[in-house]
């Protein structure tokens, strides 16, 4: 759901350059924060993760939108924090946020990882705008890049739907993601355990959202 590996300070590409997750994100800005930044599941899942993180530990937050909940409770935490985003806006407003952390607008399916070089991996709603194909390889390549016994968290919108238009916070968007069962089994080949998980259903605060179903899936390599 990300797109081109640019470091922050380079270039801003013309709009129409900009793969559509950017464009979207470009356009919802901080209102995105606002709709999701206090979502219960959400933040339960970071203290989930922060309680199992070694002191000072490395950490990557892909799709790290404004910053907040995610890199800034990572950083509060003194954890160090690496989050990408495909958005330049998102990435300009993390960036002001949370001066602590380091943030890349980057294609998390294009940035090189280097294997067992993370401690803990943040996947909050960052894949739902990528095909089947590219989900799986996405996740076999964060699986990798987390040290063993490292934890990751994932959320999605469980729905067995592939490639379909959805209005998301009054803006239509395409989307593909999978049912319960078969993204909990797409994460188990990618070598991750599964240890708990989180159904819920949520209403983001903005006047185009209704309720949405939310998975959050707690794991460990």
């Amino acid at each position: 759901m990300r797109a081109a590996d640019e470091r922050r300070g380079t270039d801003v590409p013309h709009e129409d350059q900009l793969p559509p997750a950017a464009v979207l994100f470009d356009a919802l800005g901080a209102d995105y924060e606002k709709a999701f930044a206090h979502a219960p599941a959400h933040l339960y899942a970071l203290e989930w993760l922060l309680e199992r993180l070694p002191p000072g530990a490395r950490t990557l937050d892909v799709g790290s939108g404004t910053g907040r909940p995610t890199a800034a409770s990572l950083t509060a935490a003194g954890h160090s924090v690496l989050g990408v985003d495909v958005s330049p806006v998102m990435v300009e407003l993390a960036a002001r946020q949370v001066p602590e952390a380091e943030f890349r607008r980057a294609d998390i399916r294009d940035l090189p990882l280097e294997e067992e070089s993370f401690d803990g991996v943040c996947v909050f709603f960052s894949l739902l705008q990528m095909t089947r194909a590219e989900q799986t390889a996405v996740l076999n390549k964060l699986a990798l890049a987390l040290k063993p016994g490292g934890h990751l968290v994932l959320a999605t919108v469980p729905a067995d739907v592939e490639d379909i238009e959805v209005v998301f916070m009054g803006r239509p968007v395409r989307a593909t993601s999978f049912a319960e069962e078969d993204l909990t089994a797409m994460v188990e080949a990618a070598g991750l355990t599964v240890l708990s998980h989180n159904s819920t259903v949520f209403t983001p605060d903005h006047p185009g959202a209704g309720p949405e179903p939310h998975l959050y899936l707690h794991c460990r390599r």
